[in-house]
């Protein structure tokens, strides 16, 4: 596991993902029960929940606790669930991407989005970006498009100015597909690059860490039984020209075992703790840099 080495004082911004796995599936009030006193616990400072029920604000309020600003998926499923981005400082709301780029992506996941909030935080002014796109397991192609559209209008919104950016939810791509690879940088499309470090990536390089995984009953027992085990749920951290503007100093799986018993949901979520990036320059003060060496 990549560590990094901080000051006890710095200021740290939580994240944390997680997909909830709704009200219509089994054993839902233990479940969300068990999933909003981990919460809790881990006292996030940014919250990205997916298939909640976005309309009932006693279970928001059991599922990430009083004292967060929130904003919601304005589309629910019929059920009432979509997504839901809560923050410890008030948020402005830049916009809401519709990610219906086709009919059958529209027709599967009626309430998928992306939803791009601005905020002010410890670490400076910050484009968090609660991402949702289609989860059929062929339907890859839409979810680069949606890739493409998402990370267009962060760009398009970010300029030349100095703020952090975050990607975070449940992706529904595994770190090999198109999607991930053009997020961080590995492929190009449609006349755009963008370049976003994988927070589990860079704190256990080489582990798998799945999210979403065949030891879970709620998988293995489910839709997704035939399927291989992923890792399908991220927190992605915008890099400038020679790195993240950020530093992952902790990253880790949320409810990767039963509780008492009780699987919280079907997927596993992830947390991480970010500081400000410690910059060592490469060169004499006054020359101009030439890039890595």
């Amino acid at each position: 596991m990549t560590t990094a080495t901080t000051s006890e004082s710095a200021p740290r911004v939580r994240v944390l993902t997680m997909n909830v796995f709704g009200p219509g599936n089994p054993d839902w009030d233990r479940r969300h029960r068990l999933t909003g006193d981990t919460i809790r616990s881990l006292d996030p400072d940014i919250v990205a929940l997916q298939e909640v029920p976005v309309g009932s604000p006693e279970i928001l309020d059991r599922l990430i606790g009083p004292g967060y600003h929130l904003t919601h998926f304005s589309r629910p499923s019929d059920d009432g669930v979509a997504g839901t981005l809560a923050t410890r400082w008030p948020h402005r709301l830049v916009t809401e991407i519709d990610l219906g780029v086709s009919e059958r992506s529209r027709r599967v996941l009626p309430w998928g989005a992306a939803l791009l909030v601005e905020l002010d935080t410890p670490l400076g002014r910050m484009l968090v970006t609660h991402h949702k796109p289609t989860w059929p397991l062929p339907f890859e192609l839409e979810r680069e498009q949606q890739a493409i559209l998402v990370a267009r209008a962060m760009e398009d919104h970010i300029g030349d100015r100095d703020v952090h950016a975050l990607v975070v939810g449940d992706f529904d791509a595994a770190p090999n597909s198109d999607s991930m690879r053009f997020w961080q940088g590995r492929g190009t499309a449609q006349q755009l690059s963008v370049c976003y470090q994988d927070a589990w990536e860079y704190a256990h390089p080489g582990e798998p860490g799945h999210t979403f995984e065949l030891a879970n009953p709620l998988v293995r027992d489910g839709e997704f039984g035939t399927a291989t085990s992923r890792r399908i749920d991220y927190i992605l951290v915008r890099s400038g020209l020679r790195g993240p503007t950020l530093q992952v100093t902790d990253c880790r799986r949320v409810l990767d075992q039963p509780v008492g018993g009780v699987w919280a949901s079907d997927h596993y979520g992830v947390v991480a703790d970010l500081v400000g990036a410690q910059r060592i320059s490469r060169h004499t003060a006054g020359a101009p840099s030439s890039g890595p060496a």
